[in-house]
C-alpha cells in the first residue's frame, strides 16, 4: 500500500517518529507501516534547539542513513522548508525525493530568536501551491501551528487555514496540540484533508480517535524525550550505586 493510501484507510496510520538509523530499525522491527522523522528529536540528538537549528545538509545525512536500514515509507519533517526562497525549498524536497522520501511535513510558522511565530496564511498557501506543482508525487502534510501557539480563536483559524491549504495542493493536514474531541470533530467535518494529530498527554486513545475520523497519528519527539530521561536515570544510578546492576535489572526480571 502506498503512502497516500495509508491515509485513507478505515484505521488511522500510526506513524513511528524516528531520529536516526537505530530508531528507524527498531520501529521497522516493531511492525510499523511507515516512518516519519521528528525534527525536534533530530535537533536534540545533534545538540541543537528545534526550529531549523541544524543545517539541511545534516538533516539530509541523517535521512540518508535511515534509508539504508529500512524500506518503509518515510516522511521527513522539513519544518519551514530550510530555505529562504520557495525555489530553495523545492530543491531541498527534490534532494529528499532522490533518497526515496515519499512525504514531508511543512509548517506555517517560523522560529525567530527562539520564539515561534505564525506565518501569513495566504503567503503560506502560495508556497504550498508552488511546491505541489514542482514536486508531484510527494505527499505534502501541511502543518498549522494554531493550537500549538494557542492562537486566538484557534479552531476558527485552523478551519480557515485548512480550506486554504487543501485548495493549494496539500495532501494532509497536521494540527499538533489539538486534543479536544469537539475540535477534532469540527476539523474532520469541515476539512477534506486527512487529519494528523500528535501525541499529547490529553489526547484520546486510538480507538476514540478512529471514531472521530482521525487518519494519521504521530508521536512528535515524546518517545525520544522519554528515552533520554531513562538514559539520564540509568547514568545517575550507575554513578550513585557504583555498580552496573541497574543496567541489567530488567534482564534479571525476565
Amino acid at each position: 500500500m502506498d503512502f497516500y493510501a495509508l491515509h485513507h484507510q478505515n484505521q488511522p496510520l500510526i506513524l513511528a517518529n524516528v531520529w536516526d538509523a537505530c530508531s528507524a530499525q527498531v520501529a521497522h522491527q516493531a511492525g510499523y507501516h511507515a516512518l516519519g522523522t521528528s525534527s525536534a528529536a533530530m535537533a536534540a540528538m545533534l545538540g541543537y534547539e528545534d526550529g531549523e537549528g541544524m543545517s539541511f545538509e545534516e538533516l539530509l545525512f541523517i535521512v540518508a542513513r535511515i534509508r539504508t536500514v529500512t524500506n518503509l515509507p518515510l516522511s521527513v519533517d522539513l519544518e519551514a522548508g530550510y530555505g529562504d526562497t520557495v525555489d530553495r525549498i523545492i530543491d531541498n524536497i527534490r534532494q529528499l525525493a532522490k533518497l526515496g522520501v515519499v512525504g514531508i511535513n511543512i509548517e506555517d510558522s517560523h522560529v525567530v530568536g527562539n520564539v515561534r511565530h505564525l506565518d501569513d496564511a495566504i503567503q503560506f498557501a502560495g508556497k504550498l501551491q508552488e511546491i505541489a506543482l514542482a514536486c508531484p508525487g510527494m505527499f505534502l502534510n501541511a502543518r498549522t501551528d494554531t493550537f500549538l501557539l494557542n492562537s486566538e480563536n484557534a479552531l476558527e483559524e485552523t478551519l480557515y487555514r485548512g480550506h486554504l491549504y487543501a485548495s493549494s495542493g496539500a495532501h494532509g493536514y497536521f494540527v499538533p496540540c489539538v486534543t479536544r474531541p469537539d475540535d477534532i470533530t469540527a476539523i474532520v467535518r469541515d476539512i477534506t484533508l486527512p487529519l494528523n494529530v500528535m501525541c499529547m498527554p490529553a489526547l484520546a486513545d486510538f480507538t476514540t480517535l478512529t471514531a472521530l475520523g482521525v487518519k494519521r497519528i504521530s508521536m512528535g519527539n515524546f518517545i525520544h524525550d522519554r528515552l533520554q530521561a531513562r538514559l539520564k536515570d540509568l547514568l545517575c544510578l550507575v554513578r550513585s550505586h557504583h555498580s552496573f546492576s541497574d543496567v541489567f535489572c530488567d534482564e534479571n526480571n525476565r
